[in-house]
């Protein structure tokens, strides 16, 4: 068995691409053998399970010996990095192909269960409590921060200092994916330290619609793309933008109410593993549908989630009730493992990348400035409105957003992998350093910004360990009562 594996590892790792193009692929002749491809696709899926085999060990063992100094997306995005670097150094270049960063994947595989996933474990009422902070967030917060960074871009490449080109609805659309902010990391550290309720709350609920809002803001910016742009494409931009959300959440909300009403008419719930199965297809459906509209897959799969949490799991049966809550949470905690190593070996894998170091350094400062725009103006305006409607009931007008709160919403605003994959719809004639700018900003803002979370919660003197009651959906499985787990990183709220 020696004999035969050693001339094949032998022949991968000494195979060149001399025959190759300058842009690194492999003739057509080996691109279109299906030993080859079947090899090399084998040899990539291994060194991606490996490394995410390795990340959920080491989240594992962060936890049991209670480290808080090492996040576990910043391991994972340095073992992607390391392992990046390595397959980018090495002969030949399938297995760099083959794990490069696709925005098809990310849109279709990893980014749908952690959505579907924030959307049914959505605490409704603590939402409910907060829901005017959490729009005021998603919604203008999100505007004010594309539009500012957006601007900021602009003005650094009309200066022309690094002979960049970018028109100013790039410039917006650049603005658009990297405000998408980044859940992952933040709500795991606050799952850990048990945060106050409220602003976990805040942070969670502005986090999953902002993804949503950024999307469709970046696809309306598409849209104008080398057209002019006058004082009344902001309206038609604006006009754009509540149709695509608004259908997109119907969207969402009808599926959801379908299943149930199939679910509660029918005798479904006597064969579990069936009824489990038409549950995730019914919910991917609403978000393949919504995308192949035009519309937003996201904002209908989140609200597709709440709206099955909340009409349909009392239709189901207690083990699909189980079965449902715990695939939804395997699923999202795969897909966050595996998009921060993507992200890692996307730094040295993806080739047609152009870094400029000064464009980074201007982006970094930038969405500093835009976050602060997004998260403190706001807060004062939300912190009046809550004073002027207490005094007016009588009531103690405390700040419904203290200090405290405010510097952590600005520190909760890491970018994410959202951003990365919309970069990929980016055109022109600087659309890849573009790219590689958005790339490394995520990177360093999750290694910066996430890294360094739980030493701000101690400097802001935030509440932990706030006990909470325990979730509305906790059933009973053959007679048992199930353990309230941890979940996903982003499924509890």
């Amino acid at each position: 068995m020696l004999s035969s594996i050693a001339p094949t590892l032998l022949s991968f790792f000494s195979k060149r691409d001399n025959d190759a193009d300058f842009s690194g692929s492999p003739e057509d002749d080996e691109l279109n053998d299906p030993t080859q491809e079947e090899l090399y696709s084998s040899w990539a899926l291994f060194i991606l399970i490996v490394l995410l085999v390795g990340s959920l060990w080491t989240s594992y063992y962060l936890q049991v010996r209670k480290i808080q100094a090492v996040h576990e997306t910043v391991v994972s995005i340095f073992a992607g990095m390391i392992v990046g670097l390595i397959i980018r150094i090495s002969p030949g270049n399938y297995i760099q192909d083959a794990v490069s960063f696709k925005s098809s994947y990310f849109f279709n595989m990893l980014l749908p269960p952690i959505i579907l996933n924030c959307g049914y474990e959505l605490h409704l009422a603590n939402f409910s409590r907060n829901i005017g902070t959490i729009l005021t967030f998603a919604f203008g917060g999100t505007f004010v921060s594309s539009v500012v960074l957006g601007c900021i871009l602009y003005v650094w490449a009309y200066l022309g200092l690094e002979g960049l080109k970018v028109p100013f609805v790039m410039a917006l659309g650049v603005g658009a994916t990297l405000s998408a902010t980044d859940p992952v990391t933040i709500l795991s550290i606050f799952n850990t330290y048990k945060v106050d309720p409220k602003l976990y709350t805040i942070i969670f609920g502005e986090s999953i619609l902002n993804d949503a809002v950024s999307i469709v803001m970046f696809e309306t910016t598409q849209k104008f793309h080398g057209e002019p742009v006058g004082f009344s494409s902001l309206f038609k931009g604006v006009g754009i933008f509540i149709m695509t959300f608004t259908i997109s959440l119907l969207i969402g909300a009808i599926v959801g109410v379908m299943t149930a009403i199939i679910l509660r008419h029918s005798q479904i719930r006597d064969f579990p593993s069936i009824e489990t199965c038409l549950i995730m297809l019914f919910a991917y459906a609403s978000y393949f549908f919504s995308n192949g509209c035009h519309m937003s897959g996201i904002v209908s799969l989140l609200f597709c989630g709440v709206t099955l949490k909340h009409y349909a799991f009392f239709s189901m049966s207690k083990q699909t009730q189980v079965s449902v809550k715990y695939i939804f949470q395997t699923l999202a905690q795969l897909s966050e493992n595996f998009i921060f190593i993507y992200l890692g070996l996307s730094l040295f894998t993806e080739v047609e990348l152009v870094y400029k170091p000064v464009l980074i350094v201007v982006t970094m400062f930038g969405i500093c400035v835009s976050r602060w725009a997004a998260v403190f103006p706001l807060s004062r305006i939300i912190n009046f409105v809550h004073r002027a409607r207490a005094r007016a009931l009588g009531n103690p007008y405390p700040d419904e957003l203290p200090q405290q709160y405010q510097i952590m919403l600005f520190w909760a605003g890491l970018r994410g992998a959202v951003g990365v994959a919309l970069a990929a719809g980016l055109e022109g004639d600087n659309a890849n350093a573009l790219r590689a700018t958005i790339l490394v900003v995520v990177v360093l803002t999750v290694i910066v910004f996430g890294g360094t979370t739980s030493r701000m919660l101690e400097i802001l003197g935030i509440a932990m360990g706030v006990a909470t009651d325990e979730d509305d959906d906790e059933v009973e499985f053959w007679g048992m009562p199930v353990e309230q787990g941890q979940g996903s990183q982003t499924g509890q709220s």
